[in-house]
C-alpha cells in the first residue's frame, strides 16, 4: 500500500511538471519591432515580453513558444507608454454639472489612440474641487491620470477667478497635493492677467510645502512681470515652463531666442511643448530649432478647442517635433523619460523588467505631409508617426491592425445559439 502511494505520488509530480512546462510564460510577446527604451540606453531590434501586467524580459530571440499571444512587429518601433504632461481631463462630473464651462476631454477617448498611457491633468481642478476629480475621474479611467492643481481653489474654467489673488491659498493647495501625493505631481499657474507675481509667488510656495513642481502658463505679461523675471529670478530648478513656442510672452525676440529662455535652462527650469489651441506657432518654433533651442518635453494641451485644430493628438505633435531635425529616440525621450523626470515619477516612462507594462507600438511612416500650426499654417514634412498598438499595464487597449487579435475563422465566438 506503501509503495502504490508512493508511486501515485512521483505519477502527481511528473504530471505537474510537464503541464508546467507546456504552460506559456509569457502573456503577450512583441516580437521583433525596433525597441527604443532612453532610459535603459535601448535602440535596436528586440523582443518584449509581458507577464502579470508587468514587463518580464527585454532580449533578442525570446522564443514564440514561451507566449501565449505573439504579436509581429517587425518594422515597427516598441517604446515605453507615452507620457503627456499637459492635458485637461476634469469633464463633466454629476456635482460639476455646468458642461458649458467644461472645456476637458475625457482621458480614455484621447489617450490611448495615441500610444499615451499617462496623461497630466494640468490645473484644471484645484485643491477644493480634486477630490471630486479623483473619484469621478482619475478612479474611473483606465489611462493612469495625474493631477496639478491649480493655485486657484475651484481650477481652471470654473470659478472665475483665476485673475483674484484672494482665491489662492498655497497652504490649502499644498495640503491637499501632500495627502494624495503620487497622483498630486506639480502646481500649476494659468492665464494669470492679475496684479503684480500672486499666481506665480503662491504657486511657487505651494510648490515649496508640497515638494512638487510648478507648471507656468503664464499668462499676460506686463513691464513688471515679464519673462526675465521669471525665468531668472521666481521660477525653481524642476520647475516646468509650458508653451514655450508660443510667442506671446516675447520668448522670441527679434528673432532670436530671448536670452532668459537660455538663463532659465541653465537654471534647470524644464521647456514643455504644451501645443494647445494657440500655443504654438512655425514662426517661433523653426528659429528655436534652427538657434539649437529644443524643448526638455513634448506635450498636448489636449481640450476640445485644440483637439480638431492644428494639435490633433500626441503623434501628431512628435511628428512635428521630428520633422523639427530631432531624432526619433530623443522625439521618445522627450515623450516618455523627460516627462517622467518632470513630474518626479522614474518609474514611469521605460521599459524596465518588473515595471508595469506600459507599451506603446509606433509605426514611421514616409511621404510628403503638410504639418499644421496652431494657426493652420503648414510646414512641409517627410515623416509620420502612427500608432499601431497601445498597452496599458499588460492590457491591449488600442489595436490599430489588429496585431494582437485572432483570425476570425479561429475565433471561439459565442454564438447566439451558445447565448440564449
Amino acid at each position: 500500500m506503501l509503495r502504490l502511494t508512493w508511486k501515485h505520488g512521483l505519477l502527481a509530480l511528473l504530471t505537474t511538471c510537464v503541464l508546467a512546462a507546456q504552460d506559456p510564460a509569457y502573456d503577450l510577446l512583441l516580437k521583433g519591432g525596433h525597441v527604443i527604451d532612453p532610459k535603459n540606453g535601448i535602440n535596436q531590434v528586440m523582443d518584449v515580453a509581458i507577464a502579470g501586467g508587468k514587463i518580464a524580459r527585454v532580449a533578442e530571440n525570446i522564443p514564440a513558444s514561451q507566449a501565449k499571444t505573439v504579436a509581429g512587429v517587425a518594422g515597427l518601433y516598441v517604446t515605453p507608454g507615452l507620457i503627456d504632461i499637459h492635458a485637461h481631463v476634469f469633464t463633466g462630473t454629476p456635482v460639476r454639472a455646468s458642461a458649458r464651462q467644461d472645456n476637458a476631454v475625457r482621458a480614455d477617448t484621447i489617450s490611448f489612440r495615441s500610444g499615451v498611457t499617462t496623461l497630466v491633468d494640468a490645473g484644471t481642478s484645484g485643491w477644493q474641487t480634486f477630490p471630486e476629480f479623483r473619484k469621478y475621474v482619475i478612479e474611473r479611467s483606465d489611462t493612469r491620470v495625474l493631477a496639478m492643481l491649480n493655485i486657484v481653489s475651484q481650477g481652471m474654467g470654473v470659478s472665475g477667478n483665476e485673475n483674484d489673488p484672494a482665491d489662492m491659498d498655497p497652504e490649502a493647495t499644498a495640503k491637499v497635493a501632500k495627502e494624495n501625493a503620487g497622483v498630486v505631481v506639480g502646481i500649476k499657474s494659468a492665464h494669470y492677467a492679475g496684479p503684480g507675481w500672486a499666481s506665480i509667488d503662491n504657486s511657487v510656495k505651494a510648490g515649496n510645502l508640497a515638494d512638487i513642481p510648478v507648471m507656468v502658463d503664464f499668462g499676460e505679461d506686463t513691464a513688471e512681470r515679464n519673462l526675465d523675471v521669471l525665468l531668472r529670478d521666481k521660477l525653481r530648478p524642476g520647475d516646468i515652463y509650458t508653451h514655450c513656442y508660443s510667442g506671446h510672452r516675447k520668448e522670441l525676440l527679434h528673432g532670436k531666442v530671448n536670452p532668459a529662455m537660455e538663463a532659465g535652462r541653465k537654471r534647470g527650469i524644464y521647456f514643455d511643448v504644451g501645443f494647445g489651441q494657440a500655443s504654438f506657432y512655425w514662426y517661433v518654433a523653426v528659429p528655436f530649432f534652427q538657434q539649437g533651442f529644443q524643448p526638455d518635453s513634448i506635450s498636448t494641451d489636449i481640450h476640445q478647442r485644440s483637439i480638431n485644430g492644428g494639435m490633433k493628438d500626441m503623434i501628431q505633435t512628435m511628428s512635428k517635433i521630428l520633422n523639427l531635425g530631432v531624432p526619433l529616440p530623443e522625439v521618445i525621450r522627450m515623450s516618455t523619460t523627460i516627462p517622467a523626470r518632470e513630474i518626479k515619477h522614474p518609474e514611469l516612462g521605460n521599459l524596465d523588467v518588473g515595471s508595469e507594462a506600459d507599451v506603446a507600438v509606433l509605426r514611421l511612416k514616409k511621404g510628403k505631409y503638410n504639418l499644421l500650426d496652431s494657426a493652420q499654417a503648414k510646414y512641409p514634412g517627410d515623416r509620420m508617426l502612427v500608432c499601431e498598438l497601445t498597452i496599458r499595464a499588460g492590457k491591449v487597449m488600442w489595436d490599430l491592425n489588429g496585431l494582437t487579435a485572432m483570425d476570425w475563422e479561429k475565433f471561439p465566438y459565442r454564438r447566439d445559439e451558445d447565448s440564449r
